[in-house]
């Protein structure tokens, strides 16, 4: 879906309009928060506007729920004061926080944290502001570069940047849409790793991260990395974005893509996976319970594709002890994203 030389300029500032880094949202827009255990409400699995492709695995598993804002959660998102007054990311947590939310809610999921608990010790939350999944994996691969000081993951993921760089140009967006974004992640990275000869500490990381005006350039580099992706792998992904909207590739990447604030969906995991080749596990916290009487908490390994086609991990389900190829784990709960950390 490349721009033509007479499209780029009206494409161009279309896209610097709709995507400033420090736009502020208003209240209606922000995104909802979770519901206190006694106030939430079973929500469907059924919805046929989501079916995915076959190309992704099983043609019935309801996409929906990877979405980052759960529509019968709407109604309770805070005003948009009170969620500035959360940090962009917290302090990690026991997993024990998570299970004291729900002590008078469903036995459901108090069932499938104590399930959780025997394979994660903690999490660590993100401010519900539309930008939690970029947020999150943000953090989370930052992370794990500054705690494994990984040369060569360094190495690998400073030419995957290069690559997108590279898409965006050749798809007609002008560098100076794109650039200082590209070079805000470029330094966090460098900050972390023993490029910069002495790394950060995790206390100036979680600094760093919190900070306003970093963050969300580094959600906007992620931001442009996705909409790149998306729209270099336009045929592929087209089935899946007129199942969620009427809009054209072009369009989706330029309304639900590229603005701040914007929630994220399984199209989303997806390209922002393919783009930087980094596979991203989510852990689905919901109420659904199994036939069987045996609960079961699902996940969905998005693993990077190494072709033009792209299939779901088959470690895809509900058996959560494969922890060896993700190490970006994400918790959903219908609206919101967090990290989860293993044992």
């Amino acid at each position: 879906m490349k721009r033509d030389a007479g499209e780029a300029d009206g494409d161009l500032s279309d896209a610097a309009q709709s995507s400033p880094p420090l736009r502020k949202r208003p209240a209606a827009e922000t995104e909802a928060e979770l519901l206190p255990p006694s106030d939430m409400v079973e929500t469907s699995n059924s919805s046929p506007n989501r079916n995915p492709s076959p190309l992704l695995g099983d043609p019935d598993y309801e996409w929906s729920c990877f979405a980052d804002e759960d529509p019968m959660q709407q109604s309770s998102a805070v005003p948009e004061d009170e969620a500035a007054k959360k940090p962009l990311i917290g302090d990690k947590e026991l997993l024990s926080a998570l299970a004291a939310e729900y002590q008078s809610g469903s036995p459901i999921l108090l069932e499938k944290i104590k399930l959780l608990g025997e394979q994660y010790v903690a999490l660590r939350r993100a401010r519900g502001d539309g930008n939690c999944f970029f947020r999150c994996f943000m953090f989370s691969y930052l992370e794990h570069i500054l705690e494994t000081q990984d040369k060569a993951e360094v190495d690998r993921i400073t030419a995957k940047v290069e690559e997108c760089k590279t898409t965006l140009q050749n798809l007609g967006y002008a560098d100076f849409t794109f650039e200082d974004f590209f070079s805000v992640f470029l330094e966090q990275l460098e900050n972390v790793s023993r490029g910069n000869d002495t790394p950060v500490s995790h206390e100036v990381l979680v600094e760093v991260s919190r900070d306003q005006s970093t963050s969300d350039y580094v959600v906007m580099f992620f931001r442009f990395v996705t909409a790149g992706e998306i729209q270099r792998r336009a045929e592929f992904f087209e089935p899946f974005i007129v199942g969620l909207s009427s809009a054209t590739v072009s369009q989706f990447c330029k309304t639900s893509v590229e603005p701040m604030g914007e929630e994220s969906d399984h199209v989303h995991i997806i390209a922002l996976s393919d783009a930087l080749g980094v596979p991203i596990r989510v852990i689905y916290l919901d109420r659904s319970s199994c036939d069987t009487g045996s609960l079961k908490v699902n996940h969905h390994d998005f693993i990077p594709a190494s072709d033009g086609h792209k299939e779901i991990s088959q470690s895809s389900g509900s058996d959560i002890g494969d922890l060896s190829k993700p190490y970006i784990t994400l918790l959903y709960r219908p609206g919101h994203y967090d990290i989860l950390y293993p044992k």
